[in-house]
């Protein structure tokens, strides 16, 4: 069996984390008693939560998930119980205090994952535009309600949204593959911690009464909507996501 592996990458807040034959990276920053673990989704990275984490008050640790962002592709794309194992391996390497775990999209996914698989490091989960709903787990059904919110948002999250899928390289359809094959819902009535389930207002990917039957399954659950937004939810303009968040963790 290999031995996890922690290096510096990219500069001293910028960590390589190996285990196995996959790698993340993961971007430390701030400090205080507060942590905070943000999981991007599909195709992206840990770059489109610049602005979220600047309006987070603690540590911040920001991935990128194996075969995204600045992360090397593994030799077969991940399952989301397999990224919520690595990212809780690099937690206890890193000796990082349990986390308020923010997943959005695809994240929200593994973020749920770890705090099933690994409860001892998660304090609280945040789900923001999660998926994928029980009529839409079809690779094609993804990708029709994907086009549907590109089309309303900003061009300048468009662009950084191809940019990143870009990066995600030639295996994103085996990537879609695992998350659409995923069954959250196994997932979320097993979730122990106080957990907020975001929705954008007009997210045609994430439908309301699929978000809202997500909140009603976690024991400790709640559901929140932030007007103006679609799918990207925290991308385009993180700071009313930030203040519901900080409202969140105020009453645990």
């Amino acid at each position: 069996m290999s031995t996890p592996d922690l290096t510096p990458a990219l500069d001293g807040d910028v960590l390589a984390f190996t285990d196995g034959s996959s790698t993340l990276i993961a971007e430390h920053a701030g400090s205080g008693s507060d942590a905070f673990l943000l999981v991007h989704g599909l195709g992206m990275g840990r770059s489109v939560f610049a602005d979220l984490a600047r309006r987070l008050d603690g540590r911040v640790v920001a991935v990128d998930l194996p075969g995204f962002g600045a992360a090397p592709e593994p030799r077969r794309p991940l399952t989301m119980p397999g990224h919520a194992d690595l990212i809780a391996a690099h937690l206890a390497a890193a000796g990082v205090p349990p986390v308020t775990v923010i997943g959005h999209s695809m994240g929200s996914q593994v973020a749920a994952e770890l705090a099933v698989r690994h409860p001892d490091r998660v304090r609280a989960v945040v789900l923001a535009a999660p998926t994928v709903d029980a009529g839409a787990r079809r690779v094609a059904r993804q990708a029709l309600r994907f086009l549907r919110d590109t089309a309303s948002i900003d061009p300048r999250v468009v662009a950084r949204g191809v940019r990143e899928y870009l990066r995600a390289g030639p295996h994103i359809i085996r990537k879609i593959r695992a998350t659409v094959t995923h069954d959250p819902d196994e997932v979320y009535p097993r979730i122990a911690v106080p957990t907020l389930v975001l929705r954008g207002a007009r997210d045609p990917v994430c439908p309301p009464v699929w978000t809202r039957t997500v909140a009603d399954a976690i024991p400790r659950g709640e559901f929140a909507e932030i007007p103006g937004c679609g799918h990207e939810t925290m991308i385009r303009d993180a700071g009313p996501a930030a203040d519901r968040i900080r409202e969140f963790l105020a009453g645990l």
